[in-house]
This record gives structure tokens, sequence and C-alpha cells, in this order.
């Protein structure tokens, strides 16, 4: 009797197996006919992944999980989601914290009005903001750097008032993207060989850049190829779409100005900082944001400075400015660079390079001569006003030692153990626990890899980690076709933006509760773990999510981790949200409470009215 109760119990759970892996196979089978109903709309991610899923793999991880009824009554909720219906079209392009109607109302001194100014709980959106009519996917990197589909971002203005430039060009049914800049007419490849020839670009010590009032970005586009990865930033201004239009291209880049407040940067985060014919006043403000820039500039990292003031004398005609003003100006920011201590490199042409001396023993009189920053953390940014001070570097042990710490070459510095962690800087995290961490997220990414197989195909280059910890995650999907943007809430325990800088990558502080600055439709993938337990007494989900829609891409996808009970909440709001979901198990087995949700934004675009989006 007990024999036969026993292989009863295993035909019912080799069927129930059987069930589980056939429904999981029609599922991916369905969905990619689905998306394959939209042709020519967009590029059909689950037909791919369909294509790639291995059933004896997917089988192993389950739709629902195994705790009570809380998953089970998941798919039951979704029939009484709330449905978020689409914005009016004008709010294609809507950037919240940066529109430009709310702007007007702000002070136009020292750039205030382009700074963040988020809309108050009662005028935030609550739909969905719809992609153009037309919209496509981007190109693939690198052709994404040279191309950008003219539906996308339709704004032919700089095509226009950037002609004579070289930045953009309209060409049938895209926009093509020379490579040129107001300082590099000719390309940035010639314009990066030439600073090259000052800056040890080739060797990898120069790895993360900032390119302050960066245009379209072409100068991070290409320095793509040279292995360093470059944060730039512009504001929404007159020269419309010009942040969009790099990240249609496929770099990195958020809406940003120096105005009042400090950037949203740690120190010493990067080896380079450019600016070419930016428009900032680096002479104004008692040298206020040359300072600024001396904050997030690593010791022994180098500025970059081209177009006016410098070689004022053979261009204040061609610039058409007295050259009284030009000289003034220049003469300031060398006044103000050697009271920072930086030593001038070179100067040829219309291009000026600094470079930031290692520690403070090369400047003995340094802090005598200026205004030292009171703040015991450099770090501490977010909303935080600007200052007419300079930040200290760290302590040091010898004149040849780098404050801060040494670090290796990339890509070696990628996975070596950053110097903020190793001199214990940060509380609770020790070696042990970096590596640890390390070797965990190459854990997971292998799990998402078995629900979703192109993940490193190619398909998504711009990739956001909304809660990056110690860079991990980028870390481990490190690739020359993609980037991560790590970003760093503001109300994380620990703040280790700095560690993941050290590490060669880029990131950003953040508040969740408010919008992201950048268009929407910027990133391909999103990943979100634990976000919503870390603000889970701190703001509304629904807004959360919201703000990921928007700034999320049309078949874009998403990978939430976090607890069972969190995501099942998750799942029910993003069901009227045009999503298709499928929650998986943690990849140690069911009885693990934490969980992964995948998701997948539905294609659709303004003015279409029906509920499935693609017919």
């Amino acid at each position: 009797m007990a024999t036969k109760g026993n292989s009863g119990d295993n035909r019912t759970r080799s069927s129930i197996s059987i069930f589980i892996v056939a429904g999981l196979c029609c599922f991916f089978y369905l969905l990619g006919a689905w998306q394959r109903s939209g042709f020519g709309k967009g590029d059909s991610i689950a037909l791919e992944i369909t294509k790639n899923a291995d059933c004896s793999i997917l089988s192993n991880l389950n739709i629902e999980t195994h705790h009570g009824n809380e998953a089970g009554t998941a798919d039951d909720s979704e029939a009484q989601s709330k449905v978020f219906e689409p914005c009016d079209d004008r709010y294609i392009d809507y950037t919240p914290c940066q529109d430009q109607m709310r702007a007007m109302t702000f002070p136009r001194e020292n750039m205030n009005y382009r700074e963040r100014h988020c809309p108050p709980e009662e005028e935030k959106l609550h739909c969905l903001v719809p992609a153009p009519k037309g919209y496509i996917t981007p190109f693939p990197w690198p052709k994404s750097r040279d191309y950008v589909p003219y539906a996308n971002a339709p704004y032919k203005s700089l095509t226009v008032e950037k002609a004579v430039q070289n930045w953009i060009q309209y060409e049938g049914n895209v926009f093509r993207f020379p490579g040129g800049g107001t300082q590099f007419p000719h390309g940035a490849d010639a314009y990066i060989d030439e600073l090259a020839s000052v800056i040890p670009i080739a060797n990898g010590m120069v790895r993360t850049a900032l390119d302050t009032g960066c245009g379209v970005a072409s100068w991070g586009a290409y320095l793509f190829k040279r292995n360093v990865i470059a944060m730039s930033f512009a504001p929404r201004d007159s020269h419309e779409a010009q942040v969009q239009f790099a990240l249609e291209r496929g770099v990195p880049a958020v809406i940003g100005v120096l105005g009042t407040v400090k950037l949203p940067y740690p120190s010493r985060a990067f080896d380079m900082a450019h600016c070419s014919r930016c428009l900032i006043p680096w002479g104004s403000n008692d040298g206020m944001y040359m300072m600024e820039v001396d904050r997030v500039l690593r010791p022994g990292g180098y500025w970059v400075l081209s177009g006016p003031p410098i070689n004022w004398r053979a261009n204040y005609e061609a610039w058409q400015r007295p050259k009284e003003d030009l000289e003034e100006e220049q003469r300031k920011i060398e006044e103000i660079a050697k009271l920072l201590c930086w030593e001038k490199k070179h100067e040829k042409g219309e291009i000026a390079i600094w470079r930031k001396r290692i520690n403070k023993d090369d400047c003995p009189d340094r802090d005598s001569l200026v205004t030292m920053c009171e703040s015991t953390n450099a770090d501490d940014v977010w909303y935080k006003r600007m200052e007419v001070c300079v930040t200290p570097y760290p302590d040091t042990n010898g004149a040849n030692e780098v404050a801060g710490g040494d670090l290796k070459p990339f890509p070696d510095r990628l996975n070596d153990v950053p110097p903020r962690i190793s001199s214990g800087s940060i509380d609770g995290i020790s070696v042990e626990s970096f590596q640890e961490d390390n070797k965990l997220w190459k854990k997971h990414l292998k799990a998402y890899k078995r629900v979703n197989k192109i993940i490193e195909s190619g398909r998504y280059r711009n990739i956001m980690d909304m809660n990056a910890g110690l860079g991990s995650f980028a870390a481990a999907i490190e690739s020359p076709k993609l980037w991560v943007m790590n970003v760093m809430p503001t109300v994380a325990e620990r703040d280790t933006l700095g560690v993941v800088y050290e590490r060669g990558l880029i990131g950003i502080y953040h508040d969740w509760c408010e919008a992201f600055s950048t268009y929407p439709r910027t990133y391909d993938l999103i990943h979100a773990n634990g976000v919503f337990s870390l603000y889970k007494e701190k703001c509304n989900a629904e807004d959360i999510l919201l703000e990921m829609d928007r700034i999320l891409r049309p078949e874009g996808a998403v990978i939430f981790r976090d607890q069972v009970d969190v995501l099942v909440k998750v799942k029910r709001i993003v069901a009227g949200m045009r999503w298709n979901t499928k929650m998986v198990d943690h990849e140690d087995g069911p009885l693990v409470p934490e969980k992964v949700l995948f998701a997948v934004k539905r294609y659709w675009v303004a003015g279409e009215n029906n509920s499935t989006s693609l017919q």
C-alpha cells in the first residue's frame, strides 16, 4: 500500500512538473507571437527570449513562489489592479524635475532655474508617458554612436544651429553624428589624440571622466574605444534634446548644470574633467565652480579646458568678444588654478590642461591662501549648496603617496579592493565582505541569464542599477557592449558611491521619491535590488514604478529583487502599466524569502487607444 501511494505521488509530481514546463514554454511562445504582431515597431524581445529559453532550466525556477497564498493570489489580484492611462501626447518628453514651464518661475542667477525643481505631490502625473509615433528600438552599439532614428527624438533645431560645427546632420529618417563638436569640428578622435599626448589615456590610468556642458556627448562617445567612460551632463535649455540625443546614442548622460548646488557625485571620483566651450563662467563666484571640479577630481587627475578664453589673442575677433574681457577671464582662471595648487601641463592652440597634485605635500601654502571646507563629509552633496571653499586632501604618510589611495589601471581596478574599503573608511564593509559581494553578484547574474538570455547580447546598452551598493552587479556585467548607471539612493544605510568610482565605474546620487534627471525612454534595462523595501515607509511605490516606466524604453526590461511580499505588491501595480511579468524563486531554492520578478514593458506609442497596444 505504501509502495502504491509513493508511486501515485511520484506520478502526480511528474505530471505537475510536465504541466509547469509545458506552460512555461507556451507562455514564451505566446509572448513571442504577441511581440511579432507589432512588426516594425520594436525589436521583439520576447521572440529572442523564446528562441533562447532553455525549458529544462526554466522548469527549475517556478513562476509562483512557495509562501502560502501571497503569491498564489497574485494573478487573481491583477484583475482588480488599477489601470494607468496614457498621459497626454504633450508629455512625450516630460522631465518632471526639469520642466521648462516650472523652471521659468525660478531665479536665473547662477543658473538656478536650470537646476532640479521637482513638482509638489499635487502636481505629479499618475499616467504613462507615451513614446512618439514611429518610435523604434535604437541601433545597437557602435552603430548607435553615429545614427539615431529621427522618430525617437524628432528635433531638427540642432542640425541648423550647429551645422558648421559638425555636431549632427539629418539624413532621411535618421540623424547622423559625424563626431564633431564646437571645439573639434574635424572629429573627436583627432581631438582626443591631442589630449592623449599629455594625459595618459592609453594605459588605463584614466578611466572615469566628467564632461561638463557636454552637447550631444561626442567626446564621451569616442572615449569608449579608449576604455574611458565619461559621465556627461548638460542642462535642458535652448539646445533642445542634447542629453536625449546622447542617451539615444548609447552614451552616459544626465540633465544637469553647475549652478547653486553641489554636483551629485562623490569626492575624488573622476580621473579627468573636461569643458569644451561649455559656457561655464569658471572665473566667476570667486572660483566656486573650479573648486567644485577640484572636489570631484581625483588627486593626480586632469582638467581640460578648450575654447574661450584660451588663446584669446588669436581668437577674440572670431569669438566676437572684447579682448580685454577674455584676457581678464583667463587671468582669473589661471589665478584660481594656482590657488587650488593645480599644475599647468599644457597650453597649445585653444586647449589648456591642468593636473591636480597627488597630495597636500606639494601645496604647503594652499591652506593659508584659500578657505578650506569645514564639512567632514565631502560626499554629502544631495541638494547641498555649493560653497566657495576647497575640499581638503585625505592625509598621507609620504610625499609620493596618492591622497585617498592609489588605483590600479583599468580593468584591473574593477575587482581590486578599492582604497575606501582597504583603508576601513566605510563602516561595516571589510575586504572579505567586498570579495563575497563580488562572488554573490556573479551568481545572481548567472541566474538572471537563465530567464533572459539576451542580457549580454548587446540588446541592452543603457543599464541602470537603482540601488548599486558596491557596484558588484555592474562589475559582473561589465562589457564593451553596455554601461551601467550606478545609482546610490540618498537614503541608503551606507554611502558607497565612492567605491563604485574607485572600481572604474560611474554613478550618481539620487532619491527615488523624486524623478530622475533624464528624458523618457533612456534606459534599456533597469535593475532594482531591494529598492522597494528600502523606500517602504518613505514614499509611494506607485510613484517609483511610474518613474521607472517613464525612463524605460518600450520593450525594455526590469529585474526586481526583493522580499516576496514586496514583489507581490509590485507585480499587482505593474499589471496595470502595460508590463508583462514573471516571478521566479531565488536561485538557492523556493524556501528563500527573497524572490526575483522579471518584467518587460510592452510596445505602445502616442495616439494608440487600446489595452494591448500592438494592434
